[in-house]
């Protein structure tokens, strides 16, 4: 069975063959569930042996992820993070789950399970943990990153953060056996998890790709992939997110010899900008640092923080006198010198944008400096990239980036590795997680194709809910699962009037509208005064403001319309708003915010 929920299978589409399957399947699967929202039935006996999949982030997009497997009392949850706002989330900081679900199952919630440490995976910690009040188990590593970030977020401070070591199982509440598996990422110490359920086991694999020579020298353990396989798993979820991509991706020994290369070949400084988190490429660039006989200095908050943990807890092998402060490199001859600095996806704050755009405090570009962006854009950060790039180029560096240079292989398995893992694990149901739903289609066609997973491929979004029982499989109703924007210490759901003022603000600006009355007759005194932000010039607005006014102060007179007592009067107020609205919709066809201001004398 190849099926999901979305009317998107039919339509112009259905001619494809997959789509056809789509089709067959999900009038199939009708026939295999009872009516939704009933229990299914086995001998006239009610069966409580029923396994609940549900995601709440990560799957028909990329970022936030988020699974919750749940068995009669018992939750547990698969990652727990963020995801970076779109161009036009005005004021937005980050993206996080909607948690709702679980909210009101708190008692139920037994713990966290982290893969590994990327933002897009332990982001939403610091907002999630001190509602839900469970105990996270995470690989050393990522169990360093996230104690480092809760100690700023002091509501998350007294949470519970256990480090785990693969092969080692735990027993999460009464339904649950949980053990983790090495696989190879962008990030040392990335796991798989497999999750043992009194249904069968499901492995969640995480973010991975199978690299037969990492930088750290910690192959994916396909063995333990192949025993799980050879034991029976129930349910495989499985990374997406290049499940387009034809053949394997290239190890990162491939960057190494690149950025090798770059270094001996560069007479001034090198500047390398990559992820934060990525410190397999922060040990290639101080191996060929150390090699060349230069310096390195950290530039960005971020990857400061990210070196200083994984220097702690081994991570990173640093010979003394290589990893030194930026006072330092400034004193050095240009050809001793690597920087290495966050801003790979254009990032409007970060510090190679700054520098491109000679805002920086400490580092400006100069003449003979070679800059290298090890980092393939994310979809949607193609033109700040560019603009960066560009910006680079004008100032006289020499620009490596993944179109010209092999100086970044992204961290995911592509279409070979994928069906590996299905050969290996060889699951009675499978769901393609971590992608946009077009990644999770062709990760599904690939299951498909190789004849895995027959009683059921789920292509699923956030809110689905999946129930897997001994009999058989049911989707159950769709769960509260949409984003949850962080604005400052604030969050917000998409529906806040907050998002949709922003926009008009940024659209046609803001208009404010004066009006001073008597405080004892509450009629107008004067006339009414109106000035604008981001609105029109104010060659422009003159004549416009003039006509506003008198609309205004002659539509008050004529309705009779008087400001009482209380200053916040909110009839006369909203009179002023609505004359001054349809006045300027009227004029020059815009929409404007309008504030109206009230002064007594």
């Amino acid at each position: 069975m190849f099926t999901g929920r979305h009317s998107s299978y039919y339509g112009d589409w259905y001619d494809c063959p997959i789509f056809q399957l789509f089709g067959k399947l999900l009038d199939a699967q009708s026939s295999l569930q009872s009516c939704e929202g009933q229990s299914i039935l086995r001998n006239d006996q009610t069966l409580t042996a029923l396994l609940r999949v549900i995601p709440l982030g990560g799957l028909g997009e990329i970022g936030k992820n988020m699974m919750a497997l749940e068995y009669q009392d018992d939750i547990v949850i698969v990652d727990c993070g963020v995801q970076f706002p779109e161009e036009g989330m005005f004021g937005v900081d980050l993206i996080i789950p909607d948690i709702s679900y679980l909210m009101e199952r708190q008692d139920k919630v037994r713990a966290i399970l982290i893969t590994h440490g990327h933002e897009d995976h332990i982001g939403a910690l610091p907002f999630v943990l001190p509602q839900l009040r469970c105990p996270v188990y995470a690989p050393r590593l990522a169990h360093g990153l996230i104690t480092a970030k809760l100690k700023e977020r002091r509501a998350a401070r007294d949470s519970i953060v256990r480090p785990i070591d693969p092969g080692v199982v735990h027993q999460i509440g009464d339904s649950f056996e949980v053990s983790w598996f090495r696989v190879c990422h962008s990030i040392p110490d990335a796991m798989g998890i497999a999750i043992g359920t009194p249904l069968g086991t499901v492995i969640h694999t995480g973010d991975f790709k199978i690299d037969h020579t990492p930088v750290d020298g910690r192959i994916f353990d396909l063995p333990s992939l192949a025993h799980y396989g050879d034991d029976g798993v129930l349910l495989l979820c499985s990374d997406s997110t290049y499940a387009e991509v034809p053949g394997y991706t290239t190890s990162e020994k491939v960057v190494g010899e690149a950025l090798d290369r770059a270094v001996d070949e560069a007479d001034g400084r090198v500047l390398v900008a990559t992820f934060a988190s990525l410190v397999s490429r922060v040990q290639q660039v101080v191996d060929a640092a150390t090699k060349y006989g230069r310096k390195v200095s950290i530039v960005g908050r971020s990857m400061v923080d990210t070196v200083k943990v994984a220097s702690e807890l081994g991570y990173l092998n640093i010979p003394e006198g290589v990893l030194v402060p930026l006072s330092v490199t400034r004193e050095l001859p240009p050809n001793e010198v690597i920087l290495m600095t966050t801003g790979s996806q254009g990032e409007p704050t970060s510090a190679l944008v700054r520098i491109a755009k000679q805002e920086h405090r400490d580092v400006n570009i100069m003449a003979g400096d070679t800059v290298i962006i090890s980092a393939t854009p994310i979809p949607g950060n193609e033109l700040p990239v560019s603009h960066t790039i560009d910006n680079l180029l004008r100032q006289g560096a020499k620009v490596l980036y993944d179109r010209i240079a092999t100086v970044h292989v992204h961290g995911h398995a592509s279409q070979e590795e994928l069906k590996l893992v299905l050969r290996l694990v060889r699951p009675k149901y499978f769901v393609p997680v971590h992608g946009e739903f077009r990644h999770l289609t062709a990760h599904a066609q690939l299951a498909w194709d190789l004849d895995v997973a027959k009683d059921g491929i789920f292509v699923l979004v956030d809110g689905d809910v999946l129930e897997l029982t001994e009999d058989g499989s049911h989707m159950a109703d769709r769960i509260s699962a949409g984003p949850i924007f962080v604005d400052g210490l604030t969050t917000r759901d998409t529906q806040s009037s907050v998002f949709k003022e922003r926009r008009n603000l940024s659209k046609d600006g803001v208009v404010v509208v004066c009006v001073t009355t008597d405080k004892n007759t509450g009629e107008i005194v004067g006339e009414p005064v109106a000035v604008s932000s981001g609105f029109l010039d104010d060659t422009e607005t003159g004549n416009l403001f003039e006509e506003l006014c008198f609309s205004v102060a002659q539509e008050l007179t004529d309705s009779g319309t008087r400001h009482g007592k209380n200053v916040e009067n909110g009839a006369f107020k909203a009179k002023v708003k609505e004359t001054a609205r349809s006045f300027i919709a009227s004029s020059v066809r815009r929409s404007p915010m309008i504030i109206p201001v009230v002064l007594e004398v």
